[in-house]
């Protein structure tokens, strides 16, 4: 029975689709025992991957270097007697955990000059691994398979629904138990010139609500004044939820949706992996880097000569990659569906 050690990433949407490396090794390894280090947020999300035995919360903040701390959990999980570690991230920080464990096998992508750190140092191939997934899938293959992973060695990230929450939910939020719904996700923590325009976003909501639908926005406290602006005078058939549930929520929330309509952020990523339709929007990223990892999608990007700029804010100063991307073409593509 092999044992792996994973290091996981910071952010919702890489969690998410690192999904798909643990069930590339359950695939590869139907005995094999996962556990997985990240952030405090995280643990729930890891909760749904029924591949993951454990989550491991690292109390250090983003960004922190903690090495004592570090040091301290590394010497705990000795215990564990993990046969391999793969550290996604590509920091020195991030190697050191599986270092102070003595795990024999620690496997990542060349970085920060982590030389002692980790024993099988790949390196980055951005032109056969130009995808996420195809990075964090290439290291749970042996070195000479993993460039770049085959389909079958990529499977789609999948999280468990739990069907007694959405029940809650429904009441607790005083959801409309028999109009169908759209989830509306407009935040994105990388800047905004990954966000569509909350006036699109509003009129989107207006369409839809007329058509009988309710409108469900999802987000987080950072979110609020957003989701009240989309919902702004769409009456009592649209709910700003942001800052109103869990991350879990979320999931349950969004599995329970017709499609939903997003950003390109992580609850785009966690949309796709309990089977909803995802409307993902493009434009300062790009679809061929960070795609919704599910068959039931639609891409909505310009396709500029200015984009993608991968700038946190649009350097020309006009976001015309979000801008111009008008609700009635986002609406003609969802009609065809």
């Amino acid at each position: 029975m092999a044992k792996f050690l994973i290091v996981g990433p910071s952010w919702v949407g890489d969690m998410v689709m690192a999904n798909s490396l643990f069930r590339q090794i359950r695939q590869n390894h139907p005995d094999a025992i996962i556990d997985v280090i990240g952030p405090a947020w995280s643990a729930p999300i890891l909760a749904r991957m029924p591949d993951v035995r454990n989550a491991i919360t690292l109390p250090t903040g983003h960004g922190e270097w903690g090495i004592s701390t570090r040091k301290k959990l590394g010497h705990t999980l000795r215990q564990e007697k993990y046969d391999e570690a793969i550290v996604l991230p590509r920091s020195w920080k991030s190697a050191l955990v599986p270092f102070f464990a003595k795990i024999p096998k620690r496997t990542g992508f060349h970085g920060e000059q982590r030389y002692l750190l980790l024993n099988e140092r790949r390196s980055l191939d951005k032109t056969n691994l130009d995808q996420t997934v195809k990075r964090f899938t290439s290291l749970g293959l042996e070195k000479e398979k993993a460039y770049p992973p085959t389909p079958e060695n990529m499977p789609n990230p999948k999280l468990e629904v739990d069907k007694n929450n959405q029940e809650h939910l429904y009441q607790s939020l005083q959801l409309h138990l028999t109009k169908p719904a759209i989830c509306l996700m407009a935040g994105a923590e990388f800047g905004p010139s990954k966000q569509w325009p909350i006036t699109h976003f509003n009129e989107t909501a207006k369409h839809y609500i007329e058509k009988g639908y309710q409108i469900w926005v999802l987000g987080g406290p950072k979110d609020e004044a957003d989701g009240e602006a989309i919902i702004d005078g769409l009456g009592e058939h649209a709910f700003n939820l942001c800052g109103k549930t869990k991350l879990v929520d979320a999931i349950d929330l969004l599995a329970k949706a017709d499609f939903a309509i997003s950003n390109d952020s992580g609850l785009m990523h966690v949309a796709a992996a309990v089977g909803t339709y995802v409307h993902g929007i493009y434009g300062s990223t790009s679809e061929k880097y960070t795609p919704p990892l599910t068959d039931k999608k639609t891409i909505h990007n310009l396709h500029l000569d200015c984009s993608p700029c991968f700038k946190r804010v649009c350097p020309l100063g006009h976001t015309d990659c979000q801008n111009k991307l008008k609700p009635d073409m986002l609406i003609a593509k969802v009609s065809i569906n």
